[in-house]
């Protein structure tokens, strides 16, 4: 499915390794011309979160000296203050009037109210939140999430379509803290029981635990196979973490298991690289070639039909937005800092035949309403 996310040039780059720039896109001068202000992106390095960060390059490449650019550690849970002293460092340019965290991870809010001491005027979009929403919903001003709840029923309901039999769930105790994620696995087990599917709870490794990154692969190259072995082909396997997308999706295939979405959904995510697809510089942010290039992959390997993700390059989507609404704020153009009508209105247009569904979020405990922590939900590209 066809999508028109300026950032998307980055897509390609990132399975390559280098950013790449639309050949239509403004140069930097044209970009920030006329601004006199900056927009400072935090997100995670290339390890922990690829696509984000090269959604950040792009938008530099295209909006030069405005977009100033920060890093969280990878160890961001043990190093949180390192990320609040990142966030401080950006906003002690007087010039940066607004700060996009992609992904909010752990001390995002802390940092948010260290800024807010001495620059209580700084807008704080947060996407991809790693805290509860009772606490980063009163902190930044805009939060920006997949509406993971809504997974829980759309993941098991397109497994189901998909001949799943079994939904194996992959997790570690870190993410079963957050409760976004917490109440997802919840509902995957409600709504397997629902549709007559085994549900599979699965422990792996913690990325950001002693054995890394690699570690927590080897984990996922080693155990999809013990878990087909016990529970057949027609099992579906689903992890919460970004890094193991790629192992994931490689050992399904390989091992002719079913695979609905990844963690972060988005025909960009972990499928190039999980499968070698390699994007000519004519085809750089061609998301038509990329769809393609994934179904002929699949369909080469026995998955056709068992595969499938969202249209949208969700993560990227949130830095791309989340400039362009920062930057509607900042030129008058929204009803102050949360404007859920323009939100939609720019988020809409980075799609061109796909259409994503914007909601509150609602506490299902409390039932209040955080009329600021907007939940996206897209419908799948099936491959």
């Amino acid at each position: 499915m066809k999508k028109k996310l300026l950032a998307i040039c980055l897509s390609a780059a990132m399975i390559v390794g280098i950013a790449g720039c639309a050949p239509k896109a403004p140069t930097s001068e044209e970009g920030s011309k006329g601004k006199d202000y900056k927009i400072g992106i935090i997100t995670g390095t290339v390890s922990q979160g690829e696509e984000e960060y090269r959604a950040a390059e792009n938008m530099k490449k295209q909006y030069g000296d405005m977009i100033v650019l920060q890093t969280y550690p990878d160890s961001f849970m043990k190093e949180q203050e390192t990320t609040i002293a990142n966030t401080l460092a950006l906003a002690a340019d007087p010039d940066v009037k607004a700060i996009i965290f992609v992904q909010a991870v752990p001390g995002a809010s802390a940092a948010i109210d260290k800024v807010r001491e001495t620059n209580p005027d700084m807008l704080f979009i947060a996407g991809v939140p790693g805290e509860d929403p009772a606490m980063i919903g009163g902190k930044a001003d805009v939060i920006l999430q997949a509406d993971e709840l809504g997974m829980g029923v759309s993941v098991i309901e397109q497994a189901k379509k998909q001949g799943a039999k079994t939904f194996v769930h992959y997790t570690f105790p870190r993410h079963m803290s957050y409760e976004m994620l917490a109440k997802r696995r919840d509902l995957f087990k409600e709504t397997c029981e629902k549709e007559g599917i085994k549900f599979v709870d699965a422990t792996a490794p913690d990325p950001t635990g002693d054995a890394g990154v690699p570690g927590a692969q080897q984990f996922i190259l080693e155990d999809v196979p013990r878990k087909v072995a016990e529970y057949g082909k027609d099992t579906a396997f689903f992890s919460t973490n970004c890094s193991m997308q790629e192992p994931l999706i490689k050992m399904v295939l390989k091992e002719g298991a079913i695979f609905p979405q990844q963690c972060c959904p988005s025909p960009y995510h972990a499928y190039p690289g999980a499968l070698g697809i390699e994007i000519p510089d004519d085809k750089k942010g061609d998301v038509a070639y990329i769809v393609d290039q994934i179904g002929e992959k699949i369909k080469a390997g026995g998955g056709e039909g068992r595969f499938s993700t969202w249209p949208v390059p969700i993560n990227m989507m949130f830095v791309e937005g989340g400039v362009k609404y920062a930057m509607a704020f900042l030129d008058g153009e929204t009803d102050g800092k949360n404007d859920k009508a323009k939100l939609t209105e720019i988020l809409n247009s980075l799609l061109d035949d796909a259409e994503i569904k914007i909601t509150p979020y609602i506490d299902a405990g409390s039932g209040k309403t955080y009329d600021n922590y907007y939940l996206i939900l897209s419908d799948y590209i099936n491959f």
